[in-house]
């Protein structure tokens, strides 16, 4: 759990004193090296596990309905549309498509990977999926890496991390996720009160868990990137001034994976 007494966050200090630590080892150009390497499809973003994604979507379709839905209007009740959303590290555009444009009305893609944001785009110019009325449009596509990204101040009612974030190293990550506070859509002292889903903001993050008997972070030398803990992640939310409005464990996929875990943000 997060620690009260933990000191201010000073990005040079932690890198200094945590120079052995496993995401000191995180090398963002060979993740790119990587990544330019997998395939532009279902099977190459899932890492051989395509048979997961429906039930990742249901779950975080579900996580999200109840962030939205609050104590406000009937299970059943249709959400108004959320206004704009970022898909951060959005690949191919899997959680683009089924998850997110089917409840905003304008998606921005940011993925460093320019292949997979060529895929995303020539899918959905075959399925039409731009002009349907029932989905959103994809807006702003930006090929960058989140270490490099600033969100538009005040912009964003939603910002979905999936499977992304252990690219970043811990001081990079906290830069990140501060400068995702400011990129959300600041709600009115009313709406605060009111619980009033469509004038509500978050932070979402969804990924692997470190299974360390000692809950230590592991490394993968293959992509360069770090699996994280519980209770790394918990910290590192505290330190950037977020704290956590709802979390769960994603069920159904194979015993053999990481568990997942999903946590909704908002500024402390």
């Amino acid at each position: 759990m997060a620690m009260e007494s933990d000191p201010p966050f000073d990005s040079q200090s932690w890198i200094s004193s945590t120079s052995s630590a496993p995401d000191a080892a995180i090398d963002q150009a060979k993740g790119l090296e990587y990544w330019n390497s997998i395939s532009s499809d279902v099977n190459g973003m899932l890492g051989g596990f395509p048979q997961t994604s429906r039930i990742d979507l249901v779950g975080s379709s579900a996580f999200l309905a109840k962030l939205r839905r609050g104590n406000a209007g009937k299970p059943k009740d249709k959400l108004p549309k959320l206004a704009r959303v970022a898909d951060c590290g959005a690949g191919i555009g899997r959680i683009t498509k089924e998850l997110l444009l089917p409840v905003a009305s304008i998606v921005d893609v940011v993925e460093p990977v320019k292949k997979f944001t060529d895929a995303l785009l020539e899918s959905l110019q075959v399925e039409g999926e731009r002009k349907s009325e029932d989905k959103g449009q994809v807006g702003e596509v930006v090929n960058l890496g989140l270490q490099d990204w600033t969100p538009e101040p005040g912009a964003y009612n939603v910002i979905w991390n999936q499977w992304c974030l252990g690219h970043l190293n811990d001081a990079q990550l906290v830069a990140y996720l501060r400068r995702c506070k400011d990129g959300l859509v600041v709600p009115t002292p009313a709406s605060e009160i009111e619980n009033t889903p469509a004038q509500t903001s978050w932070i979402v993050v969804k990924e692997n868990l470190s299974r360390d008997a000692k809950g230590h972070d592991i490394y993968d030398d293959e992509d360069s990137s770090v699996t994280r803990s519980d209770e790394k992640f918990r910290r590192l939310f505290k330190e950037a001034g977020l704290r956590i409005v709802d979390t769960k464990i994603q069920t159904g996929f194979p015993k053999d994976l990481f568990p997942v875990r999903m946590y909704a943000l908002r500024p402390e």
